[in-house]
């Protein structure tokens, strides 16, 4: 009977070149060189592990509905009328000091099929970063949206303390949102 030797474990990739990330893929709102409509925002926080450390080159990929709650995507049956200036889709890199930017606009509500319960406007938010086996998925609200409340991802997480990490606080123009990867504070993060 063969006898097997257990291997150690290795941290498979990806491992993310410096520049990964095309300068100005942080930016939302301009497409095909039209200007995306709707009301512009920032985005804007730092990444951290557990214990509050910065993470260096962590990628951010977010996508989301443009200011009419249409998301350029063949499967919303509206996509035709999606804002062609508007790109719905975005990737940033943290630096050295865990933060990332990214300039789009603020996402409107839609409908979910097929019982048109209201989605909240929102942010959907993927994380990569290399030693992590898969991508995180996390979604980022917006303070003060009334359809909050009522928004069935939101009202999913539990315990309800928990949904306020997903909540980005408004701070003039932008929005600050936070992520943190394990421990204390940690993101609600999502199976895919």
């Amino acid at each position: 009977m063969p006898r097997f030797v257990p291997t150690a474990e290795i941290t498979l990739g990806p491992f993310f070149p410096a520049r990964y990330v095309d300068a100005g893929a942080n930016d939302l709102t301009r497409c095909d060189g039209r200007a995306a409509r709707g009301e512009r925002i920032e985005i804007h926080g730092r990444a951290a592990q557990e214990g509050g450390a910065p993470m260096d080159n962590l990628v951010l990929e977010i996508w989301q509905a443009d200011s009419q709650g249409i998301f350029r995507d063949p499967r919303d049956p509206r996509h035709g009328d999606a804002d062609p200036g508007f790109a719905g889709w975005g990737r940033a890199a943290t630096g050295k000091d865990g933060r990332y930017r990214f300039t789009t606009i603020k996402p409107g509500a839609y409908a979910m099929m097929p019982d048109d319960r209201l989605r909240a406007p929102h942010v959907n938010v993927i994380v990569l970063f290399s030693g992590i086996m898969r991508h995180l998925q996390t979604v980022l609200f917006f303070a003060g949206e009334a359809q909050n409340e009522a928004d069935p991802v939101l009202t999913a997480v539990q315990p309800t303390a928990l949904r306020s990490r997903l909540v980005a606080q408004r701070e003039g123009d932008a929005y600050r949102f936070d992520i943190t990867l394990r421990g204390d504070g940690e993101t609600p993060f999502f199976d895919d």
